[in-house]
């Protein structure tokens, strides 16, 4: 099992938010699951937002009030007979923390209240955080609030703790008692899992070899036809991870499974679906220069039993398989990815 502090490096860089890590300290050694990781980050980051100052928008109001302010509604003040009160219906822009990026948030810390397994002591601390938050309005969280997010450069701290309100909101199930939540480890889910890792090794290897070109490549087969028509049913090849440094070309394909390798009757072997792949980019990626003719391949995988360091040669393109394993200290999965390229 991926120790949780590991699982809060891997997020940060699958979000590229490695600047907010650092922001947000979190010691995972003393946490139990991962739903206890995500509510501390809520924690110390709605912290550091409080601090700093809250996200705030001006916003329409339309109210019965004592004197006049903004806009008078005549009608509604004439029909209520408000004047002869002192009193009007007027509607006027308020600057406010009422806004979406606080609204999910407020939502999401109602949602860990509810979810069963949250430590004692973190849903206590969340209660008293909901209570600096008194104008912000309570909303039945759902997808489109996350999608109308717009972040700017005042607000951009929001992305971080946004991306964690939204892994919670895809990870939660009504539970067997009513009002409550389950919360659904996403790490045993081998799909998600290999998202993650995917986009944890490449925004990895930018972060580290700034210097170099990292990137996604579209590769087009190399194939003909005699009518045009026909190459809009093949499909395009596109690489995890394109790296060139030094003038080597690297490609990685990062898989991530719960075994490694396959059996069959008793042996292991690498995924032949895997090697297909990689193959595929070495081939196709080929345009008659001397460097792609040399473009090195590698399958990468997390270390499940053993580390694997496997080496093999077609023509002058190297193709190795290695594995990295996510359970060790952050600083050893460094050395090994730095390892891997070098």
């Amino acid at each position: 099992m991926i120790p949780i502090q590991n699982i809060y490096y891997l997020l940060c860089y699958a979000w590229n938010k490695l600047d907010e890590k650092d922001h947000v300290k979190v010691d995972g050694d003393d946490l139990t699951n991962l739903v206890d990781l995500f509510a501390k980050i809520l924690i110390n980051g709605t912290r550091i937002l409080l601090k700093r100052g809250l996200d705030s928008n001006y916003k329409t109001k339309v109210e019965t009030i004592n004197g006049v302010k903004g806009k008078i509604d005549f009608g509604t003040s004439l029909k209520r007979n408000q004047f002869a009160q002192l009193q009007a219906t007027c509607e006027f822009d308020e600057f406010s923390s009422d806004v979406v990026t606080n609204q999910i948030l407020v939502a999401t810390m109602h949602s860990i209240l509810r979810i069963e397994t949250v430590d004692k002591e973190l849903k206590k601390q969340i209660r008293g955080l909901i209570l600096r938050f008194p104008e912000v309005s309570h909303i039945a969280l759902s997808k489109n609030h996350f999608e109308s997010v717009r972040l700017h450069r005042n607000n951009q701290f929001y992305g971080f703790l946004l991306d964690v309100c939204k892994i919670i909101f895809d990870s939660i199930l009504p539970a067997e008692n009513k009002g409550e939540y389950s919360f659904i480890d996403f790490t045993k889910d081998e799909r998600k899992m290999n998202q993650l890792f995917e986009h944890f090794i490449f925004n990895f290897y930018r972060q580290h070899y700034s210097k170099s070109q990292v990137r996604r490549d579209h590769i087009k087969w190399q194939f003909t036809s005699t009518n045009d028509i026909d190459h809009k049913y093949i499909p395009q090849m596109k690489t995890d991870i394109t790296i060139e440094r030094n003038g080597q070309k690297t490609i990685i394909d990062a898989k991530y499974y719960k075994e490694t390798l396959s059996s069959f009757y008793d042996t292991e072997k690498v995924k032949s679906v895997n090697l297909y792949q990689i193959f595929s980019y070495l081939l196709n990626q080929r345009d008659g220069t001397e460097g792609s003719s040399k473009t090195k391949g590698i399958l990468l995988y997390p270390t499940i039993d053993k580390e694997y360091n496997l080496v093999y040669q077609y023509d002058k393109h190297p193709i190795q398989i290695r594995t990295v394993d996510l359970n060790q200290h952050w600083t050893l999965i460094e050395e090994r990815l730095m390892k891997i390229l070098s």
